[in-house]
């Protein structure tokens, strides 16, 4: 007796025979999966979404008035390496830590006790299991996190969007004060360098007897011109010639007793116009520090967003799963498949175990 082909037209007869017992699984099937679905709570999924900047444009350097216009303040496009940072932030073990002490979810999951090992991985284990990253096609990061919770799930969603925002700040947060730290002594550097310079203007004015080099220039030429003049009228028509003399040397020599001569100026011109210049390069690029250090501190004391949030997560309306109908139909399914191939597996051990019997 040649053996018996099953296949699918051949399992019709042998459902046939063995319905009562596939209607009854199925039926069973179908009772428990309604109660287990009915039991299951619903869950509740919030979603945020963000787009991470590069941290860089937020150092101090960037926020100056006169680097704003050709390098803008912050740049809204993300690059990859922005989007797998802020991903790998919001995944890292810190972060969960965080939520966790924060939410007290060691008490809502039911975990036990924190510091007992098996309450740590199984709490940790949860919150990962629930949280969701994705790097969208938009170059944007959508942030979920599931929980039977409505208004939690939305709380720790934009909890973790802050978390990543102020971890992504603390990566260039040192940098941002090593830059600020730079400033200040820059700007303490030049108000040293002005004041003394400042000094030796003042200084080689009383000793030159220069106190303005355009006007006393136009003031000794005229005084020099005139009191030459009346000499030459003296000595050529009689007149106070000694004292026109006198007059004349104490414009031209230092030792002719007056404060301000050609000597003293023509000796100090020099280095007036050079300490002069100084001063004012000095005072120039002083109050450019002042202004750039000013600037860095705001920079830093404000604690600018390294993230632009383009939706805050809000408590979801409707629940993310359990999907009651798919449930109870694959249990069904799932049921009805495992009866055709008991009762056929049944069916071909019957077979075998009859044609056995003869032979021996």
């Amino acid at each position: 007796m040649s053996a018996p082909s099953f296949s699918l037209v051949g399992l019709g007869p042998i459902i046939n025979r063995w319905k009562y017992f596939v209607a009854g699984a199925v039926a069973l099937a179908a009772i428990v999966s309604v109660v287990v679905a009915l039991l299951l709570p619903n869950v509740y999924r919030s979603t945020a979404i963000f787009i991470p900047t590069n941290p860089q444009t937020a150092d101090p350097d960037r926020l100056l008035e006169e680097n704003a216009q050709m390098r803008g303040q912050l740049e809204l496009s993300s690059r990859a390496e922005d989007l797998d940072r802020a991903i790998t932030i919001g995944e890292s073990l810190p972060v969960a830590e965080s939520i966790i002490k924060k939410f007290k979810l060691y008490e809502h999951y039911k975990a036990g006790p924190p510091g007992d090992d098996n309450a740590d991985n199984f709490v940790v284990s949860e919150f990962s299991s629930n949280l969701s990253l994705v790097h969208n096609e938009h170059d944007a990061i959508e942030l979920s996190f599931a929980d039977h919770d409505k208004k939690l799930a939305a709380d720790v969603a934009n909890a973790v969007v802050g978390v990543i925002d102020s971890v992504n700040q603390q990566l260039t947060f040192e940098n941002r004060r090593t830059v600020l730290d730079l400033y200040r002594r820059r700007y303490e550097y030049l108000s040293t360098s002005f004041e003394r310079s400042r000094r030796e203007l003042v200084g080689a004015r009383r000793r030159y007897g220069i106190f303005g080099l355009e006007m006393q220039g136009r003031y000794m030429a005229k005084e020099l011109v005139e009191t030459e003049a009346a000499l030459r009228r003296a000595e050529a028509g009689g007149g106070d010639v000694a004292g026109l003399r006198r007059a004349l040397r104490g414009l031209t020599k230092a030792d002719g007793g007056n404060l301000i001569n050609l000597e003293n100026y023509v000796r100090g011109t020099d280095s007036l116009t050079m300490f002069v210049a100084r001063v004012a390069d000095l005072q120039n690029r002083l109050v450019a520090a002042r202004s750039a250090y000013e600037s860095a501190g705001l920079s830093l004391k404000g604690r600018i967003s390294s993230l632009y949030q383009v939706q805050k997560a809000y408590p979801a309306t409707r629940k993310f799963k359990p999907v009651r109908s798919l449930i109870v139909l694959g249990s069904v399914l799932a049921m009805f498949a495992l009866s055709v191939l008991f009762i056929a597996l049944l069916e071909l051990y019957r077979y075998h175990r009859g044609t056995a019997a003869p032979t021996a």
